[in-house]
């Protein structure tokens, strides 16, 4: 690891454990000689909650814990501001061991390092929305007129500005769940823990929500740490995502990562009913280091050579930047080279798509109707060509679920 992204870790995690039980020194003496989860509980009557979890979220990212009920994800987020006491291991913030901190100056981190979402919105009754979120400044003991501002920024961010003096009980779940986010983001924190936060909401309330937060990163770029049980919600929002069985990390990676190089039975069966197309990107499928015919130094009879030790029946082009320009076939190719001509540019289609690196299956699909060129993944700044998808990548990764609309986009190529 680089000197550069050691400064970019935020928070980091060190075989971080936590056992319920009277018997806690036994239970974690047998964890570590490798007994299980089940034997432990049997001999002890403990109960292995986090088992030796190991991570580290970087700055600015949403970094997703997730798993079934059961799996340990909120009791290790409640672990990351000592909610819960872990039994063994380290919690690093910004480098400083938070495990080691006495009570006053774990409360000074609480307050104003790491702040909690939780999935009830705790929420004071007889308080007004400002009051509410502007309460942990309170608690800071900030001057009124002062905590009153932050708490009207962060109301507006969450875009609730004009209901400050409207009570809890006049509000709908989505709207209470604004202000408790909104009551986090007014002490600013470094790090946002939010426990399953939208887990209690209506299913198009919870869209909302997901989408506001994913607004919000967007301007605020904060530190998240989010639980859920949802792996279309994970998908949706993390950058990275853990995934928990019986307190046990057992794959941490992108959603893409996840999905093409699952680490486990237990990962593979999880994400299998997950929708494909929607997170597989060209950077995945693409192919590295294509045969490239370069106009300004292969003529036809070069640009022929090259097609037939590629076994391809056209090639792309690029300019002398190595700016992908389009396509030359073979059959163009050679009707130039019996007319003795000395470049390929007559032969040259420039009409056809090219996408990012980040464009997903389902972006991509709607290209190839119409043509059989491979897509040609470009640069977005310099336009230089990264690599190529064959579509019958895009097919195959489409095909596994039975799309119609895919058949039917298979049918258009197959009549080209």
């Amino acid at each position: 690891m680089t000197e550069k992204s050691k400064k970019n870790i935020k928070l980091k995690v060190e075989d971080l454990t936590l056992i319920f039980g009277k018997r806690k020194k036994e239970a974690l003496a047998l964890l570590n000689k490798g007994v299980s989860k089940e034997e432990i509980l049997r001999k002890t009557k403990c109960t292995v909650g986090v088992n030796k979890a190991s991570f580290e979220v970087r700055e600015g990212e949403i970094f997703v814990i997730m798993g079934l009920s059961g799996s340990g994800k909120s009791t290790l987020i409640r672990c990351l501001n000592r909610l819960n006491e872990p039994t063994a291991g380290k919690v690093f913030f910004d480098g400083h061991d938070i495990t080691r901190e006495g009570n006053k100056e774990l409360l000074e981190t609480r307050r104003h390092e790491m702040s909690m979402v939780f999935q009830k919105f705790g929420l004071l009754p007889h308080k007004t929305i400002l009051e509410n979120a502007a309460f942990g400044l309170e608690l800071r003991g900030e001057p009124k007129a002062e905590r009153e501002k932050k708490a009207l920024d962060a109301l507006e961010t969450v875009g609730l500005k004009g209901y400050e003096d409207q009570y809890p009980a006049a509000m709908s779940g989505g709207m209470q769940q604004r202000v408790g986010l909104a009551r986090a983001l007014a002490n600013d924190p470094a790090v946002l823990l939010m426990d399953e936060a939208f887990s209690a909401l209506d299913p198009l309330i919870k869209s909302d929500m997901q989408d506001e937060l994913l607004q919000i990163q967007d301007k605020l770029r904060k530190t998240i740490v989010f639980i859920t049980h949802d792996l279309d919600e994970a998908i949706k929002i993390g950058d990275r995502i853990v995934i928990m069985k019986d307190g046990i990390i057992e794959q941490i990676g992108t959603a893409e990562e996840i999905l093409t190089n699952p680490a486990s039975e237990y990962v593979e069966a999880f994400v299998e009913k997950v929708d494909r197309k929607t997170i597989i990107t060209a950077e995945t499928l693409m192919f590295n280091k294509p045969t490239l015919i370069q106009l300004a130094k292969d003529g036809p009879k070069g640009a022929i050579r090259k097609m037939r030790t590629a076994g391809m029946d056209a090639l792309p082009v690029e300019d002398e930047n190595r700016k992908f320009l389009g396509y030359v076939w073979l059959k163009d190719t050679l009707k130039l080279a019996e007319a003795k001509e000395t470049s390929v540019s007559k032969a040259l289609r420039t009409d056809v798509p090219s996408v990012y690196k980040d464009y997903t299956v389902e972006e991509m699909l709607p290209l190839i109707s119409n043509h059989r060129y491979p897509l040609a993944v470009v640069d977005e700044k310099s336009g230089k060509l990264l690599g190529l998808v064959a579509q019958t990548s895009l097919i195959i990764e489409a095909t596994r679920y039975g799309d119609e609309e895919v058949n039917e986009l298979i049918e258009k190529a197959n009549d080209i």
